[in-house]
């Protein structure tokens, strides 16, 4: 009887040996599964708007109202929201050769209205300055030229790293339309948990820049 409770004992020794001794191997941080719809557009095409483009029928175009709580310039800047994944392309629009209001700091720190008119080579390094403010940030920022089948021209930015906006772009004609897109979500910036949103965002926003198309403007 001795004999074997020291043999038991042995072997459960081993075994606690064996066992904090073999290799960890830890759980990975997981993130929550997203349930993604299908890839499916609608026309966005109204005769008051100098553009027109095709857009997912999970989003909505939403114009809008405010800018910095200020009135955008004019009646064309937009907002395509995707309630569903908590996220929103802005989209400025300038008339090349319009006037706008801009707001330039002061010496006491205060800003201050100033009237300009939109040159297009401005507006570029605008657009620009704009990305490049992420890389305090940012790991990376690239940027590729776009020309549609459409012949609309413009540069697609895409800024790695937990910057608020990973994507941005602008298209012109370079003579009267300008427009400035930016994909945000309504979150912390978390590159690897919205990874997977943003891939499929990115097809989207591909979609709706391949069938842009620019128009009159309207006379009010």
């Amino acid at each position: 009887m001795v004999i074997k409770k020291s043999f038991f004992f042995i072997i459960n020794l081993v075994i606690l040996f064996v066992a904090c001794n073999s290799n960890y191997s830890y759980k990975k941080k997981g993130y929550f599964k997203i349930s993604l719809p299908e890839h499916v557009y609608q026309k966005f095409e109204k005769n008051e708007y100098p553009y027109s483009f095709e857009y997912p029928v999970y989003a909505t175009v939403i114009k809008d109202s405010t800018y910095f709580d200020s009135k955008p310039e004019n009646d064309y800047w937009i907002n395509i929201d995707f309630p569903s994944l908590h996220a929103r392309i802005f989209l400025s629009y300038k008339i090349i050769g319009g006037k706008a209001t801009y707001k330039v700091k002061q010496a006491n720190g205060l800003y201050k209205d100033s009237i300009a008119i939109n040159k297009f080579d401005l507006m570029v390094n605008d657009a620009f300055n704009l990305t490049n403010k992420n890389d305090v940030i940012a790991t990376s920022i690239s940027d590729s030229l776009i020309y549609t089948p459409n012949k609309v021209s413009g540069i697609f930015f895409k800024v790695g790293g937990n910057a608020a906006t990973a994507k941005q772009f602008f298209l012109s004609d370079t003579t009267r339309h300008f427009i400035r897109g930016a994909l945000y979500f309504d979150t912390t910036p978390n590159a690897d948990s919205l990874r997977p949103v943003q891939d499929f965002l990115q097809k989207d926003i591909e979609h709706m820049i391949n069938t842009f198309t620019w128009k009159p403007i309207v006379a009010k």
